[in-house]
């Protein structure tokens, strides 16, 4: 019975180790499994059976598999490899001598198909000094962990072949990944006016602030959304390595580049799917598009209890979720982008289009949202349509573009890194109350001035501290070390108004 031979389940985005123990005894042919495995672990049986005797290796008498610690439940088909080898082993076809991890999904004639959770396992097996036999699917994604000793293979012969000394597989080499930026799919030069939405835009992606847009349909809401990813800095490399875990671990093909996630989600979306869970503890929707954008159309259509639910995220950069089956922290650092209508049917205020709701059914509609969860969006923003003869004007050639936007937000995000560093933050969004009073760095003639401003302006206290992040964003953006009443000011301006009414009274 061999000990050396480990898998790997997963446990929200960590690997945890699975001691494959495989005995084969006398009597009838059997393969049974134990040791708390799903359905898709026990299917690996015949899968296993079949890919075996396309090697010549005939399956016979009553064998055993205990995948230890019995106590953790084990899912998915990443263990169908390390199942064949330990009953290779088992049967003397050849031998690993030191503790070795194998994952990967068999297929019936004895390929390797590519497996999620390569990169969690790739993580675990470098942080344990172990060496790992991936499928060559994996390989890619797999090359990105520095130091990985790591091998790929295509079918379970290359395995048998190499531990035999008949061939060997080679290390897979480490991957450089660009810093080269992509075209983005929304220039800001495309969009026809909306000079306070792309100045709103601006600083949400300098200071990773979330934003409300609230416009008529076809004032061009979602545009700005697509927009927002071509303005966000490329991500750095402990950054890179979080998003590709989380697409790891659901099994979202990886495109190995410093683009910034998006991520849109219908409205009809349950909780679950949003902030993760289910019987397998896998991430949701927040955290997929963590590091990078998550956009919610038509907010108030969405479920109260899935709203509900984004508060902690929201405000913690991180979600918990418990189920009976256990509890997992996911990644949350998401830059929420929310659009909604005036009203149920989109026109109040605008001034082509008579709005044709009661006052009843515009309070109802603006109750879905509360107040909490407003209160925890810095940006709340004003969408105007534009009118036939603005959208029939040609753009000038010298409007601004993304990419000239963007190394504007990169150099804030430089600043805001410098003066966090020894908090260990990154953004001004981040910023936890106790540091922010001590460090905002307001001109003597500010403080005068917010008092006045909250003698006319809606602000809880959460509400006046995400305004004193903005304005030291929009500080950043201008290169001031101190924020002063202009930056303040255009701060306020974006609690206040149309972009504002939402808020219960």
């Amino acid at each position: 019975m061999k000990r050396n031979i480990l898998g790997i389940t997963l446990r929200g985005v960590n690997a945890l180790a699975v001691e494959v123990e495989v005995e084969v005894g006398r009597g009838l042919f059997t393969i049974n499994v134990v040791g708390l495995a799903d359905t898709a672990v026990k299917e690996a049986r015949e899968r296993v059976r079949a890919a075996l005797a396309k090697t010549g290796i005939i399956l016979r008498g009553r064998i055993s598999i205990n995948l230890a610690p019995a106590d953790i439940p084990k899912e998915g088909a990443l263990l169908d490899l390390p199942i064949a080898v330990g009953i290779a082993c088992a049967m003397d076809v050849f031998s690993v001598t030191n503790e070795t991890i194998f994952i990967g999904e068999l297929a019936l004639d004895g390929r390797l198909r590519g497996t999620r959770g390569a990169v969690a396992a790739a993580i675990y097996a470098k942080e344990h000094d172990l060496e790992i036999f991936v499928p060559q699917d994996n390989a890619k994604e797999v090359s990105i962990i520095p130091g990985v000793k790591a091998r790929a293979a295509s079918t379970l012969q290359e395995i048998i072949d190499h531990f035999n000394g008949v061939s060997t597989l080679p290390l897979i080499q480490p991957s450089y990944i660009s810093d080269n930026y992509t075209e983005c799919e929304v220039d800001f030069a495309d969009i026809k006016g909306q000079t306070m939405a792309k100045r709103a835009l601006e600083i949400a992606a300098a200071g990773h602030h979330n934003i409300l847009m609230v416009g008529s349909p076809g004032s061009g809401k979602s545009m700005l959304a697509k927009a927002l990813r071509g303005i966000l800095p490329p991500l750095t490399n402990q950054e890179l390595m979080e998003v590709v875990l989380i697409k790891s671990t659901v099994g979202i093909p990886l495109s190995l580049t410093r683009e910034r996630p998006y991520r849109s989600v219908h409205h009809t979306a349950s909780s679950v799917s949003i902030c993760g869970g289910s019987s397998s503890l896998r991430p949701g929707e927040i955290s997929l598009a963590s590091r990078g954008v998550l956009f919610l159309d038509e907010l108030p259509e969405f479920s109260r209890d899935v709203i509900e639910t984004l508060r902690q995220p929201l405000e913690d950069g991180f979600i918990t979720v418990s189920r009976a089956s256990g509890t997992v922290q996911y990644p949350a650092h998401v830059l929420v982008v929310a659009a909604c209508n005036p009203c149920p049917c989109g026109f109040a205020g605008d001034k082509e289009h008579h709005c044709t709701c009661s006052q009843s059914a515009i309070d109802k509609y603006r109750k879905k949202l509360s107040g909490p969860i407003l209160d925890r969006i810095d940006l709340h923003l004003a969408v105007p349509r534009l009118s036939p003869e603005e959208l029939m004007t040609v753009q000038n050639s010298n409007v601004e573009r993304s990419a000239t936007v963007r190394e504007r937000v990169i150099r804030a995000r430089k600043i805001q890194e410098e003066r966090w560093k020894n908090f260990g933050f990154t953004t001004n969004s981040e910023i936890p109350e106790r540091i922010l009073q001590k460090n905002i760095n307001l001109r003597p003639e500010v403080r005068s001035f917010i008092l006045d401003v909250l003698k006319t302006v809606k602000l809880s206290g959460r509400g006046l501290s995400r305004v004193l992040k903005v304005a030291r964003t929009i500080a950043d953006l201008e290169g001031k070390k101190q924020i002063d009443v202009e930056s303040l000011a255009e701060a306020v301006s974006f609690r206040e108004g149309q972009g504002m009414s939402w808020m219960p009274n």
